[in-house]
């Protein structure tokens, strides 16, 4: 429905148009949105608006992940159960409040009780807290995701010690995600909500990172921004042959441990910093260059740290040894994230290559491409991994080059 800018405007006229947009792609990000408003004569602010209300009134969600504000369609009368296992009364409280109006939410206080209360209440969802009398979260997210009764419900990790290699176990163990004390309860609300009455696919934070649209988007950005603007590939390099070593299971808990660091960059240091995932070993990031700098080197740092614990949560005494020599022993593939920026006249070059060979969008233009097509831009078609998902299955496969 077109709107002309002379008629009377109100925000109850033009809320069924903009949810009626949201519910059709089940999931769209603020600038998506906003270019479909001015095309429909919806002014912005009527926009942000309608969208407060529609978030008010729990039929619509919205989440940041990569530097981009994405709003989800929700499920309506669904009313699904929460567990909050925290000792701390205060936090459990916050917690509870958090969560807010919409959900059943039962309280437990000691890590003991966890797995019968799981077990008799089912809960959709646990919050858990790392450090519990009796039994810690560790131990409760591992004994969830092994049990076939349990392996569904979703688990976020919530804790104030030292995220190095704790987020890396919660991961390994199967938790859907992990936040740092103190938290946020915005982020908490907005993840317990899209974890739960997301329409369509099961939310994954992986896979939720922005997609080949989002990323044909950034590269159509980087193109028509200034010199300071840039966009590259962060790789996680000999990832293939590290999922030959020790098994793709093993390899898909790295790329999910170097897309939270990635992200939790982006929202803690770095917020006007673009990152997507291209279902290989790579991330794309983009935006000024000292800010994505100052991403990309703070990823490196946090996975540097936790690299040992990784080797020796493979079976390595990594801790006493020297990494370098262990690593060039042959016996494991070397890990490490390596960033490079593509340079934009490379980026045009491989635009019109790729618009002669689509015979599509016109020379120099840029439109919007599948993963394989970006791949080929970024210089990145000899891949070791590479990612599918089966309806809410995530797998991993080791691919071109893993394989030779």
């Amino acid at each position: 429905m077109n709107h002309n800018l002379g008629d009377h405007v109100s925000e109850e006229s033009f809320l069924p148009d903009i949810l009626s947009i949201i519910n059709d792609r089940q999931q769209v990000t603020y600038n998506e949105l906003s270019d479909i408003a001015f095309s429909r004569n919806i002014p912005k602010d009527v926009l942000d608006s309608s969208l407060s209300s529609l978030e008010n009134s729990k039929m619509i969600a919205s989440r940041s992940s990569g530097g981009i504000l994405t709003y989800y369609t929700l499920q309506q009368d669904t009313i699904s159960k929460v567990l909050i296992v925290e000792d701390d009364k205060s936090i459990n409280k916050l917690m509870a409040l958090s969560i807010g109006k919409g959900f059943e939410v039962m309280q437990l206080y000691d890590g003991g009780d966890a797995m019968k209360v799981i077990r008799s209440y089912k809960p959709q969802l646990v919050i858990l807290d790392l450090m519990l009398p009796h039994k810690d979260g560790l131990d409760i997210c591992q004994t969830i995701k092994e049990d076939p009764e349990t392996s569904g419900t979703i688990v976020i990790l919530v804790s104030a010690m030292d995220p190095t290699s704790n987020r890396f176990k919660g991961i390994k163990y199967g938790a859907d995600y992990y936040i740092k004390k103190p938290f946020d309860p915005n982020e908490l609300k907005s993840l317990v909500t899209i974890f739960l009455k997301k329409k369509g696919k099961r939310f994954d934070p992986l896979i939720d990172l922005p997609n080949e649209e989002r990323i044909s988007n950034a590269v159509s950005k980087s193109i028509d921004s200034g010199e300071d603007y840039s966009i590259g590939a962060l790789r996680i390099e000999n990832l293939g042959s590290y999922a030959k070593r020790f098994g793709e299971k093993s390899a898909m808990v790295i790329i999910r441990l170097v897309s939270q660091l990635l992200q939790d960059a982006i929202k803690n240091k770095a917020a006007g910093v673009f990152a997507g995932f291209m279902n290989t070993e790579d991330f794309i990031v983009a935006g000024r260059r000292n800010e994505v700098a100052s991403a990309v080197e703070n990823v490196k740092q946090e996975f540097s740290a936790v690299m040992p614990f990784i080797l020796q949560d493979e079976g390595y005494k990594s801790i006493d040894l020297d990494i370098d020599s262990l690593f060039d022993s042959n016996e494991v593939p070397k890990l490490s994230l390596v960033y490079s920026e593509i340079e934009k006249s490379e980026i045009k070059k491989r635009i019109d290559e790729l618009n002669k060979d689509k015979k599509a969008a016109p020379s120099g233009e840029f439109g919007s491409y599948t993963y394989e097509e970006l791949q080929r831009l970024f210089g990145r078609e000899d891949f070791d991994i590479k990612i599918t998902r089966d309806g809410d299955s995530v797998r991993l496969h080791v691919g071109k080059r893993g394989n030779e």
